[in-house]
C-alpha cells in the first residue's frame, strides 16, 4: 500500500532533478518564443529551438565567447521560484556581421538588462519600445543603425551606459536623454547627429564619460558641462561644436581630456590647474593663443601631452621638464620662440614653430622632431638644411611610401623611391638618396599598443594598375608632411596615389568604417575631408588626384592632416587618419639640359664640363681659321723676292743710296 506513494514520489523526484539539470521547464515558454523571433530579426541562424533547448545552460550556442572574432551569450537570472524560473537578463551578439535589423520584441523581456549587439551590419532604427524596459546597458557600437534616437528611450531610468558610436544616426537629440538619473557613459561619437546639444545634458550630473565627435553638432561647447562634476573622461573632437572652451576648472577627477578642431574666436589656455589626475591633455587646433601656463608643468601624473596646431607663443616653461611620467609631447604648429628645452623625454615634437636654434631644424635628436622649427625656416619657407646639400636643381620627385623601390614600366619607365623608414610618434626621416623628407607627428592613443606601427601592409591580392605601389601605404594619427627640395623652380603636376587597403567590400561591420583626412600642397587646402574610398567606388581600388603646383624657392611641400573625423575603431580600435600610397611629382615645362659633370665641392659653381666644352670649342674655332687661310694660299704658301729671283741668272750685288739716286736722276717720275 505505501510502495506506489513511495515509487510515485521518487519518479517525481527524478523528473525535477532531470529538469532543474537540462533546464528544459526553466525558461518560461513565452521568452524562448522571443528568443526565436528576436532571432529572426537580426538575421540570427545558429540558435536551436529544439524540444530541450535551453538558453540558460551556458553552453553553445547560446553562450560562445570563441565565435570567431565575437561573442555570443544568453545570459540568464535564475533565483525565481526557488531556482526553478529563469529569466533573459542579458543578449550578448558581438562582432557577427548579423545582417537584420533591432528587435522590437525585445520589449517582451522584462527583465533583460543588457543589449550588446556591437560589430555587426545591422540596418534601421532604434525601436522605441525599448524605452520600457529596465536596461542597464545598450551598446550599438559599428553597425549601419539610421534614423533619430526615439525620445522613448530617455524613460530607461535604470540606464548607465549608452554606447551608439560610428553609426547613421541624425537629427537632434531628444531632450528627453537629458532625464536618465543613473547615466555614467554616453557615447555618441561618429554619427550625423545636428542641433545643439539639449540644455537637459545640463543636468546628467552622474557622468563619468562623455564623447562626441565626427557628427555635426551646431552652437558652442555649452556652459553647463561645468556640472559634469564627476565626469572622468571628455571627448569632443570634430563635433561641429565651436569654441571656445568654456571653463571647466571644476571637473577635477578628470583624467583624460581631449577637444580637438574647434572653430571659433581665439582663447587663451583653459584653467586646468586643479586638475592633478590628468594623464592625457589633448587640446588641438583649437585656436588658443598666448604662453604656455606654467602650471602644466605640475600636472604630474600625465603621460601626454598635445597642444598642437595651436597659436601658442612665448617659451617653454623650465618646469615641463619636471613631467616625469610624460611619453608624448606635441606643440607642433605654434608660434613658440627662444631655446629648445634639454630634455629626455621619449616623443617630443617641435616642428613647425620659431625656436632660435641655428641650423639645427632638422635634425633628428632621438625622439625630438625640430623639422621646420626656427625662425628663419618659417619666414623663408625653406629648410636650410635640406638645400645645404643642393648641388644642381632637380626636376622630378617619384616615392613609394611606406613600400620598397619600384619601377613602373610604361610610355617613360618610372622609378619610385623607396620609403620604409621606421618612425615613431615624433620623427623626422630624411632619404639619403634623393631630394626628399618626411615628418610624421602623433601616435594611435587607443590601440593598446606600446609601439604603434605606421606602415600599412596589404595582404590580399589588388588588381588595379601598378599594384607595386599600393602593396605598402605610409599612415599617420595626426600629421604627415613630405618634403621635396633642390627642386627647379616652375610649375609642377603633383600626383597622390591612394587605396584604401584597411577595410573589406563584404556585408560586414568591417567594410563601415570610414577614412577622412585632408591635404595641403604648399600651404593651401586642396582637399578637404577626403575618403578614398567614396573617391575610387570602393576599397582595394586606386585613385590618382592630380594637382598644379608651383615652385619658387627650390622647396614643395605635401602635408596630410586628420581632422578628428570619420570612424576611429572599425574594424580595429585606430584605425584613421592619413594614408598615402606613392606620390610622384613632374614638371609642366622641359628642364634644361643636365650639366655633364657636377662642380667640384667649394668651387666656384662653373661645371667641369662646362670648361672642357668652352676649351674644346674654342681649339676647333682657331684650327677652322687656320685651315681657311692655308686653302686659300694665305697661309704657308707665300713667295718672297728671293724666291723669285732664284735660278735666274743676273749679277746682283748692293748699292748706297747715293749710287741709286744717281741712277735714277733724282727718282724722276719718268723712269717710270
Amino acid at each position: 500500500m505505501f510502495f506506489l506513494p513511495r515509487l510515485f514520489l521518487h519518479s517525481l523526484l527524478v523528473v525535477c532533478f532531470a529538469n532543474f539539470a537540462f533546464g528544459v521547464t526553466r525558461l518560461p515558454r513565452d521568452e524562448v518564443q522571443t528568443l526565436a523571433d528576436i532571432a529572426k530579426t537580426l538575421g540570427k541562424t545558429n540558435w536551436s529551438f529544439s524540444g530541450d533547448a535551453d538558453p540558460c545552460n551556458h553552453i553553445k550556442p547560446w553562450n560562445d565567447t570563441n565565435a570567431g572574432e565575437g561573442s555570443d551569450g544568453v545570459t540568464c537570472d535564475c533565483s525565481f521560484a526557488s531556482s526553478t524560473v529563469c529569466h533573459i537578463t542579458t543578449i550578448v551578439m558581438k562582432g557577427q556581421d548579423l545582417p537584420g535589423t533591432l528587435p522590437k520584441e525585445m520589449a517582451r523581456l522584462t527583465y533583460l538588462k543588457e543589449i550588446i549587439l556591437s560589430r555587426n551590419y545591422l540596418s534601421g532604427p532604434i525601436p522605441p519600445e525599448w524605452g520600457s524596459l529596465p536596461l542597464v546597458h545598450i551598446s550599438l557600437v559599428a553597425n549601419r543603425l539610421t534614423g533619430s534616437i526615439p525620445k522613448e528611450i530617455g524613460n530607461i531610468t535604470t540606464l548607465k551606459s549608452l554606447d551608439i558610436s560610428m553609426n547613421n544616426f541624425y537629427g537632434r537629440l531628444p531632450r528627453q536623454l537629458g532625464n536618465f538619473p543613473l547615466i555614467e557613459r554616453m557615447l555618441l561619437t561618429s554619427n550625423n547627429f545636428t542641433g545643439e546639444l539639449p540644455d537637459t545634458f545640463g543636468d546628467l550630473t552622474t557622468l563619468k564619460d562623455f564623447r562626441v565627435g565626427d557628427s555635426h553638432f551646431s552652437g558652442q561647447i555649452p556652459d553647463f558641462i561645468k556640472n559634469w562634476t564627476n565626469l572622468e573622461i571628455l571627448r569632443i573632437q570634430a563635433s561641429g561644436l565651436t569654441g571656445p572652451i568654456p571653463n571647466i576648472s571644476l571637473l577635477t577627477k578628470l583624467t583624460g581630456l581631449r577637444i580637438t578642431d574647434l572653430s571659433g574666436p581665439e582663447a587663451p589656455f583653459p584653467p586646468l590647474e586643479k586638475m592633478k589626475d590628468m594623464k592625457n591633455l589633448m587640446l588641438r587646433s583649437c585656436n588658443i593663443v598666448g604662453p604656455l601656463p606654467t602650471y602644466l608643468g605640475d600636472l604630474t601624473k600625465l603621460k601626454t601631452l598635445d597642444l598642437s596646431f595651436n597659436k601658442l607663443n612665448g617659451t617653454i616653461p623650465s618646469n615641463f621638464d619636471a613631467l616625469a611620467y610624460v611619453d608624448n609631447i606635441f606643440l607642433t604648429g605654434n608660434l613658440l620662440t627662444g631655446p629648445v628645452p634639454t630634455w629626455t623625454k621619449n616623443n617630443v615634437d617641435l616642428s613647425y614653430n620659431n625656436f632660435t636654434i641655428g641650423n639645427k631644424g632638422c635634425q633628428s635628436q632621438g625622439g625630438l622632431n625640430l623639422f621646420a622649427s626656427f625662425s628663419e625656416a618659417n619666414s623663408s619657407k625653406t629648410v636650410s638644411c635640406t638645400t645645404a646639400k643642393c648641388q644642381k636643381p632637380l626636376y622630378s620627385l617619384h616615392i613609394n611610401c611606406g613600400g620598397k623601390e619600384v619601377t613602373v614600366f610604361g610610355e617613360k619607365n618610372t622609378t619610385f623611391n623607396g620609403d620604409t623608414y621606421l618612425v615613431g610618434p615624433s620623427s623626422f626621416r630624411h632619404s639619403t638618396t634623393t631630394n626628399w623628407a618626411l615628418s610624421s607627428t602623433g601616435y594611435f592613443p587607443d590601440d593598446g599598443h606600446s609601439q604603434d606601427d605606421f606602415i600599412q601592409n596589404n595582404e590580399s591580392i589588388l588588381s588595379m594598375p601598378n599594384p607595386q605601389l599600393y602593396t605598402e601605404a605610409r599612415l599617420s594619427p595626426i600629421s604627415l608632411t613630405y618634403y621635396g627640395f633642390c627642386l627647379g623652380n616652375g610649375n609642377y603636376t603633383v600626383n597622390l596615389h591612394f587605396a584604401e587597403t584597411e577595410f573589406t567590400n563584404n556585408k560586414s561591420y568591417r567594410s563601415l568604417g570610414r577614412r577622412i583626412f585632408d591635404v595641403y600642397i604648399q600651404g593651401i587646402q586642396r582637399l578637404k575631408d577626403f575618403n578614398i574610398a567614396d573617391e575610387a567606388g570602393g576599397v582595394g581600388k586606386a585613385v590618382i588626384k592630380n594637382f598644379n603646383a608651383s615652385v619658387t624657392s627650390g622647396t614643395l611641400e605635401i602635408r596630410f592632416y586628420w581632422a578628428g573625423k570619420g570612424t576611429t575603431g572599425i574594424p580595429l580600435r585606430a584605425v584613421y587618419g592619413p594614408l598615402i600610397s606613392a606620390i610622384s611629382v613632374d614638371p609642366n615645362f622641359v628642364p634644361p639640359p643636365e650639366p655633364a659633370t657636377s662642380p667640384p665641392s667649394g668651387g666656384s659653381g662653373i661645371y667641369v664640363g662646362a670648361v672642357v666644352g668652352i676649351v674644346a670649342g674654342g681649339v676647333f674655332i682657331i684650327l677652322l681659321i687656320f685651315g681657311i687661310l692655308w686653302r686659300r694660299g694665305l697661309l704657308g704658301q707665300q713667295n718672297t723676292s728671293e724666291d723669285d729671283l732664284k735660278g735666274v741668272d743676273l749679277q746682283t750685288g748692293k748699292f748706297s743710296f747715293r749710287q741709286l739716286k744717281a741712277a735714277t736722276n733724282n727718282f724722276d717720275k719718268a723712269n717710270c
